[in-house]
C-alpha cells in the first residue's frame, strides 16, 4: 500500500496525517510547540520549533504506524498565512517570526492606510491591519533597522519548513496573497508595494501553484525525519484553504465554519468580494475563491481560558453543558488580540462582564463558548450585509468542532445546520493535495469524493436561537460601551 503525507503548522502544534492512496487516514501525530508573548500585543514563534516538530512528528508517525518510508510517495505542507520568516543570504533565521495575531504594528498599519491605502486596496483587495506581512515588516524596519538591513531572504512558515526538507526557495500564490506585497491582478510581487519598504523584489521567493512539485527530500532531511531521500515534496498552501478543501467545499456556494485558533465563516465563490469585513483568498480549485469573515481569538480563547484557569477540555465542556443559556448573565468578549470582523480594531481587549458571586467555573466556560459564538454571529451578519448568498448549512471544521456542546451553541446562535465530516483538518487537506498533485486523485472533486464522508449533523434549536438573539443585543451594547476605553490604552 502507498501513502500520502500532509503536515500542518498551527498556533500551538504541528499535525502530520498519513493518508493511503485508497483515501483512508491510517495514522496521525501531533507535536506541540509554544507561541511566545514577550510583551503586551506580541505573538511570536520560533521557526526552529516548526522544523523540530516535523522531525519528531514524522519519526513518531513512521514508528507507530509501521509504514515503510519507501511507501510514502509525496509530502505536502500547510500553515497559517502572514507569518514571515526573515533570513540572511544563507537562509539563517535572524529573528523570531511575528505571528498573525500579533498587534505590535498598529502604528505601521495606520501609516500605511493613511499614505498608501488606495494603492494597497487596489492591488491586495484588503486594508492594512496588523495581521498582514507588510505592516509587520515595516515595524521591523522602524524598530529594528539593523535586523531589517540583514534581510536577504523572506519565506513564510510552511515554505521555510519545506526549504529545510528539499532546499527550494518558493511560495505559492495563495500564501503570497496574504503578504500584502502581492498584486492579485497580475499574480506577481508588486514592486510598488515593495518600494514602500525599500525592499528589493528580487529578495522574495519564486511564486508557484500549490500543486507544483517543489523538490525532493534531501539527504539531511531524510536523516532528520526518516523520510526516504528523493521523496516528492509538493508546494502546499495555507491552512485555511486546506481546511476548506478537506471539508469538501470545492463547489460554488458551499460554506465552512471554523472553530480553530481563529474563527471563520468562508463561502466558496467564483469571484473576490473586496470589503473591509472580508478576507479574500483564491481557492485550490481554479476559478474559485473563498472570501470569509474572521474572529481573531476563537479556539485560542478557549485554550487561553483552559491554560489560565486550569482543567481539561472535557471538564470545561461538561461545566458549560450543565449551565443554562446566557450563563446567568455572565458574558465574554473574545478580543484577546483585538478583533477583525466587523470592527478591524487591534486595540479591543477581551472581557468578562456581569460577574456575580453566584457564578461557577461552568458559567465561565459557557460564557467563553457563547462569546465566541456571538463574534461568529457578527461575522454572519457581515456576510449578509455584503450580499453574498449564504445557505443554511455549513461544514464545521477546526479543533472546536470536536465539542458537541460548542457545536450546539454555535448552531443555535447562528441558526445554521452544522455538518461534521470524518476528517476536516488542514493536514488531511494537504495529504489530499499531495494526491491531486501526483495524480493519485484525478481532481480536487474526486479527492473529496474518495476521502471525505459526513459523520454527523447538528441542527439548530429555534427557541434557543430566539434567546440568543436577545442576548446578542446586550453583547453589542457592551462592545460599544467598552471600545472607546481601549482606544486610549497603549
Amino acid at each position: 500500500m502507498k501513502y500520502l503525507l500532509g503536515i500542518d503548522f498551527g498556533g500551538g502544534s504541528s499535525k502530520a496525517t498519513l493518508l493511503s492512496h485508497e483515501g483512508k487516514v491510517v495514522a496521525t501525530a501531533v507535536t506541540e510547540y509554544p507561541t511566545h508573548y514577550p510583551k503586551a500585543g506580541y505573538a511570536e514563534q520560533d521557526p526552529n520549533d516548526w522544523y523540530n516538530a516535523v522531525k519528531v512528528g514524522i519519526t513518531k508517525l513512521i514508528d507507530e504506524s509501521k509504514v515503510s518510508a519507501a511507501d510514502i510517495t509525496a509530502v505536502c505542507l500547510d500553515a497559517a498565512t502572514h507569518t514571515a520568516v526573515v533570513m540572511d543570504e544563507n537562509f539563517n533565521v535572524i529573528m523570531p517570526s511575528i505571528y498573525w495575531t500579533d498587534t505590535r504594528s498598529i502604528k505601521e498599519a495606520e501609516y500605511l492606510k493613511e499614505n498608501f491605502g488606495n494603492t494597497i486596496y487596489q492591488q491586495c483587495l484588503h486594508q492594512p491591519s496588523t495581521i498582514w506581512t507588510l505592516p509587520q515588516l515595516l515595524w521591523i524596519k522602524n524598530n529594528l533597522p539593523d535586523t531589517f538591513g540583514k534581510i536577504k531572504k523572506i519565506l513564510f512558515a510552511k515554505d521555510y519548513v519545506r526549504h529545510m526538507l528539499c532546499g527550494d526557495y518558493a511560495t505559492d500564490f495563495i500564501e503570497a496573497e496574504g503578504s500584502m506585497l502581492f498584486d492579485f491582478g497580475t499574480l506577481s510581487w508588486s514592486k510598488e508595494l515593495c518600494d514602500i519598504l525599500n525592499l528589493d523584489v528580487s529578495l522574495l521567493p519564486e511564486v508557484k501553484a500549490p500543486t507544483d512539485i517543489a523538490g525532493t527530500i534531501t539527504k539531511q532531511a531524510s536523516k532528520d525525519t526518516g523520510l526516504l531521500e528523493g521523496t516528492t515534496v509538493i508546494m502546499g498552501s495555507t491552512d485555511t484553504v486546506m481546511e476548506v478543501f478537506a471539508s469538501g467545499a470545492v463547489k460554488k456556494g458551499q460554506m465552512t465554519l471554523k472553530l480553530a485558533t481563529a474563527g471563520r465563516i468562508c463561502i466558496v465563490t467564483d469571484k473576490f468580494y473586496p470589503n473591509k469585513n472580508l478576507v479574500n483568498y483564491s481557492h485550490l480549485v481554479k476559478g474559485l475563491c473563498y472570501p470569509g469573515t474572521a474572529t481573531k481569538a476563537c479556539a485560542s480563547s478557549y485554550r487561553w481560558y483552559r491554560d489560565t484557569f486550569g482543567g481539561s477540555y472535557k471538564d470545561l465542556d461538561t461545566g458549560a453543558k450543565d449551565t443554562p443559556i446566557g450563563a446567568d448573565g455572565l458574558m465574554y468578549h473574545p478580543y484577546l488580540n483585538g478583533e477583525l470582523t466587523p470592527y478591524n480594531d487591534p486595540k479591543l481587549c477581551a472581557s468578562f462582564t456581569g460577574v456575580r458571586a453566584s457564578h461557577t467555573k461552568g458559567h465561565f466556560s459557557r460564557a467563553v463558548m457563547e462569546g465566541i459564538g456571538y463574534s461568529l454571529l457578527d461575522c454572519k451578519n457581515a456576510i449578509n450585509e455584503i450580499g453574498i448568498e449564504m445557505g443554511d448549512t455549513a461544514t464545521i471544521i477546526g479543533g472546536g468542532a470536536a465539542s458537541p456542546i460548542w457545536r450546539q451553541i454555535v448552531a443555535d446562535m447562528l441558526n445554521i445546520k452544522l455538518i461534521t465530516t470524518n476528517n476536516s483538518d488542514s493536514s488531511f487537506g494537504s495529504a489530499m493535495t499531495a494526491g491531486v498533485a501526483t495524480g493519485v486523485f484525478p481532481s480536487f472533486e474526486a479527492a473529496v469524493e474518495k476521502c471525505s464522508e459526513k459523520v454527523s449533523e447538528t441542527l439548530p434549536n429555534m427557541e434557543n436561537h430566539k434567546k440568543y438573539l436577545a442576548l446578542y443585543a446586550d453583547y453589542k451594547k457592551i462592545h460599544d460601551a467598552l471600545a472607546p476605553i481601549y482606544q486610549n490604552r497603549a
